[in-house]
């Protein structure tokens, strides 16, 4: 006889889910449902039920459908008429077994509510918010049945999430939760219970300050509640042999709490952090990975509220920031405050020191396995995780070795294709990635395939062209394509031909910003090396179709930023001048800019001697400078290369007239005899052929 019980409960099993694929079949169109088959589906969530992920997938399609029938139809009082519908359907079958005591009609009508909050939560809330319906359920605060005070304080979890069921709940309600809360015996009764209070104290914070009413006192309760809290479940993650049965709610009540600086810090520490990240499967492991998302995504919030940095205000929006806090401070007080001190656990040394802890802890494996969960929620926190994380460039080496190039390059190419622009939520990661891409060579960062540095340019580009980037993740975009245009002639053409971004590039050389001008003027040098595009774009002086603008204008340009103060600038644009110049008609703009503004030679001359100036000049004295061994050579090869190109010139006369003028036959010998100092044979040899071309033209 005893052998015939397990084949018994196999066969129940077994009707089971022949009674669910039924249903799951007929819940495409709700109208087909009858109502005993509606009050099958609302037992199907209790725990001891085997197939309640299907009854999910029921709830859901069935949801959908009446969404669906209901869509077009409108009422004069505006109401959502799939709310309004669900609602008439589920309210009598949910009182029906809350009016009930038996504990299975309890249990069924609280776990089926909370199921309706996952799949519809507009029904859910107006269930809940129903006149009468909080005096029903707060009846079920009074059982001694364990598994009941477990489904509520469930259900309570889900509402709290939402404000207008937050404002239903009562003070009792709140005072049972603080009860089951402080409890030992139960460990997933205490952790639901502290979700509930969390989620109850943080919405209505929130609600607070939507509408300017939250005070200082209130803020400081809230801040030393979460501490308390945080210190119960962090306890239960370290400690508790029965965490598996509640892991998702304590997980999911510290991504809440881990917000609170002082959390934050409490937070990452080698013990929390091994057991926390020891919950979740490596990614070789990817079905138990997918089977537990929910866990995968709290766990990353957790990290990227750990590591998150403070934002980087520009002027105008601290400005902004400071005229609210003023306006806050003025409602709380009645008189202007002082300004809000920066609070110690957010500085870059304390969060540097918990970017530092999550890493060794081995928040990069954790990240690995989140990147191959299909859930958008997870991409766009891992790139925020990742981007905090490569803030610091002594983390980019172990970022590199844990893989996380390959994470974000994941992360990438799942949220966007090739033929659509950047979604906002996917910057984060590019940035990221940009940022290796800046500290190591392509190499090191995408492999040896050169499919994966060339997929990079796309993500890299929209980044600088996207209209919501900051100026940050432009510069980063710009110096890391300058990094990858300068390791060959594929990879440069590739970037020049992306539409829009040369001229981009141009106009950001034009930026007052000195990073900002400085990344520019180096991509361009860069482009111009390995792009026959960009050469050509530079040199079409004459054409009288010319293929991007005029040439002659951003010949101009490279000779004003050859002119400015910064040297990584002037080095970039006199080194693209000293490539273009190889063609003649460069060298014939060049000059015609001479001699409309008398000032392009000068340029040259002061690349190899920067006390050469005009009477027009004003400068200080500071006693005589030193040419940079970079520039001194780059300005040779341009008047070289001008002096070659030059020579059959119809303006033979003006050239001779203005070279004479700038005196650059003068310059050319100082440097010759050593008295700007001492260069290398690859400075005197064209040096020496630059002064031969000087006297003849002089002659």
């Amino acid at each position: 006889m005893a052998s015939s019980i397990p084949e018994s409960e196999s066969d129940k099993k077994q009707q089971t889910e022949r009674s669910m694929d039924a249903l799951l079949a007929k819940s495409k169109d709700p109208s087909s449902l009858l109502p005993d088959e509606l009050s099958y589906l609302v037992t199907a969530f209790v725990p001891s039920q085997p197939s309640r992920s299907k009854a999910y997938l029921i709830l859901s399609t069935f949801c959908q459908g009446v969404r669906a029938s209901k869509a077009t139809e409108k009422s004069e009082a505006g109401e959502d008429q799939g709310t309004l519908a669900l609602f008439r359907v589920f309210q009598p079958l949910i009182a029906g077994n809350l009016s009930q005591s038996q504990e299975d009609a309890l249990l069924s009508a609280v776990t089926f509510h909370s199921a309706l909050f996952q799949v519809d939560w507009q029904s859910a809330a107006q269930l809940f918010t129903e006149d009468g319906f909080i005096d029903l359920i707060t009846t079920l605060e009074l059982s001694t049945s364990s598994s009941v005070s477990l489904a509520l304080a469930r259900l309570y979890a889900q509402a709290g999430s939402h404000k207008a069921c937050r404002q239903a709940f009562s003070e009792d309600s709140i005072v049972w939760l603080q009860k089951k809360s402080s409890q030992t015996t139960d460990d997933a009764l205490r952790a639901i219970s502290i979700l509930a209070l969390v989620k109850l104290a943080h919405g209505s914070s929130s609600d607070a300050a939507s509408t300017s009413v939250a005070t200082a006192s209130a803020t400081d309760t809230l801040a030393r509640e979460d501490t308390t809290h945080a210190a119960q479940l962090t306890d239960m993650v370290i400690n508790s042999k029965d965490i598996h049965n509640c892991l998702n709610e304590v997980v999911e009540g510290l991504a809440y709490l881990s917000v609170n600086s002082s959390v934050k810090e409490n937070l990452a520490t080698d013990a929390f952090l091994k057991r926390l990240f020891s919950f979740v499967p490596e990614r070789k492991a990817m079905a138990d990975a997918t089977s537990n998302s929910t866990l995968i995504y709290g766990v990353v919030v957790i990290i990227a509220n750990i590591c998150a940095h403070k934002p980087r205000l520009n002027q105008e929006q601290q400005q902004i920031a400071k005229l609210r806090q003023m306006a806050e401070s003025g409602k709380q007080s009645g008189k202007q405050g002082a300004e809000e001190q920066p609070d110690p656990l957010e500085s870059e040394r304390k969060v540097q020191a918990r970017c530092r802890s999550a890493i060794n802890c081995g928040a990069l494996n954790v990240l690995a396995t989140a990147s191959g969960l299909d859930s958008q929620g997870i991409r766009s926190s891992l790139g925020q995780v990742l981007l905090s994380l490569t803030e610091s460039k002594e983390n980019r080496g172990e970022i590199l070795r844990g893989g996380g190039a390959k994470t974000l390059s994941r992360i990438i190419q799942s949220s966007s294709s090739p033929s659509d622009p950047l979604p906002q939520e996917v910057l984060s990661a590019v940035q990221a990635l940009v940022k290796l891409a800046i500290t190591a060579p392509p190499l090191q960062v995408f492999g040896p395939n050169e499919g994966n540095v060339l997929d990079a340019i796309r993500p890299f580009s929209q980044l600088l062209l996207h209209p919501s980037a900051s100026m940050l993740q432009q510069f980063e975009a710009m110096m890391a394509l300058t990094n990858l245009a300068s390791h060959g002639p594929t990879l440069a053409s590739r970037i020049a031909n992306v539409p829009h971004l040369l001229s981009k590039v141009e106009l950001l050389m034009l930026e007052d910003h000195t990073l900002m001008r400085r990344a520019a003027t180096e991509l361009i040098c860069n482009l111009v090396a390995g792009s026959e595009l960009v050469f050509e774009r530079y040199t079409e002086v004459n054409s009288e179709t010319p293929r991007n603008g005029s040439s002659k204008s951003k010949i101009q340009v490279l000779i004003a930023m050859s002119d400015v103060e910064d040297l990584p600038t002037r080095l970039a644009a006199s080194g693209a001048l000293a490539m273009l110049t190889n063609m003649q008609a460069t060298c014939e703009a060049i000059l015609d800019l001479q001699m409309e503004r008398h000032r392009a030679f000068l340029v040259l001359a002061q690349l190899v001697d920067p006390n050469v100036y005009t009477e027009e000049d004003v400068r200080e004295d500071s006693g005589a400078m030193r040419g940079d061994p970079g520039l001194v050579h780059r300005g040779v090869v341009c008047i070289d290369n001008l002096l070659s190109n030059l020579k059959n010139s119809s303006h033979q006369d003006a050239l001779k007239d203005e070279v004479r003028k700038t005196g650059l036959l003068v310059v050319i010998e100082k440097l010759l005899k050593g008295a700007l100092g001492s260069f290398a044979e690859g400075i005197i040899g064209p040096a020496a052929e630059a002064r031969k071309k000087l006297v003849a033209l002089s002659s």
